[in-house]
């Protein structure tokens, strides 16, 4: 069995004084690609947010474990530095920092050795290259003026470069159209390995035709309601939650 790289267990968070996780148990072990699936409101970006360590979200109970060390208390910059990576739904604009120098400055902080920037810019403007990004978008201001297929192209580009060793991706391929689609499920397979990890939020089956999906979680009223393998995504996009919800209620 692999080496256990996330143990969450009896997990209580919320935001704003509202109670959003009532206790959701979850291990992800290294290699493993896992989706989490659920109606809107169940608690799906509150887990990634907490993951990660978002300071408007709440953690109130349980415990978050990463290679055997409690990251509870860890202060967001301190999880990335341990190898945590979160791919936003709506990446904000960040005006008077370039693509260039935010990648860069993550790899230092992420490694703690100084990185040299003309091989880094090569290895950058290769890697763009291979996203099908034009090589002037590293001198751009990160997300300012960005469409939104240039934003989610750039937060893969960060996933390549970074290589971090569990992704969280948000609904990374909301509001993209067929080849930005395509181009992102290629980049997530590119990163993923062995060694690593994703946990996907998606409603669209196209960006997982790259990978090999491990488990599927269906998060309803804060907790998992339902896991199963990858025929479980078709099984929802046929029926919806309705069933997975009305059986959640006769167990609430």
């Amino acid at each position: 069995m692999a080496d256990v790289l996330l143990q969450i267990k009896d997990l209580h968070a919320g935001v704003e004084g509202k109670e959003i996780l009532k206790g959701l148990d979850l291990t992800i072990r290294k290699g493993e690609v896992h989706v989490i699936l659920g109606p809107n409101g169940s608690g799906k970006s509150t887990l990634m947010n907490v993951i990660m360590g978002h300071p408007k979200y709440e953690m109130t109970g349980g415990s978050l474990v990463l290679e055997g060390e409690d990251i509870g208390e860890m202060r967001a910059f301190e999880r990335a530095r341990r190898g945590l990576f979160l791919a936003f739904q709506t990446p904000e604009e960040i005006p008077g920092i370039t693509v260039e120098n935010m990648i860069r400055t993550a790899r230092q902080m992420m490694t703690g050795e100084k990185v040299k920037l003309m091989p880094f810019r090569k290895e950058l403007n290769a890697m763009m290259a291979e996203l099908k990004i034009d090589p002037s978008y590293a001198q751009r201001y990160l997300n300012v003026g960005f469409s939104g297929g240039e934003k989610k192209r750039s937060e893969v580009l960060q996933l390549l470069m970074l290589q971090p060793k569990l992704a969280l991706l948000d609904e990374t391929d909301s509001g993209l159209d067929v080849d930005a689609v395509q181009i992102v499920s290629e980049g997530v397979a590119k990163f993923h390995t062995a060694e690593n990890s994703c946990v996907i939020i998606t409603h669209n089956a196209k960006i997982l035709d790259k990978l090999k999906v491990d488990y599927v979680h269906v998060l309803a009223q804060g907790k998992i309601a339902r896991e199963g393998g990858a025929e479980l995504i078709q099984q929802i996009n046929d029926e919806g939650f309705s069933h997975i919800l009305a059986d959640q209620d006769k167990v609430g």
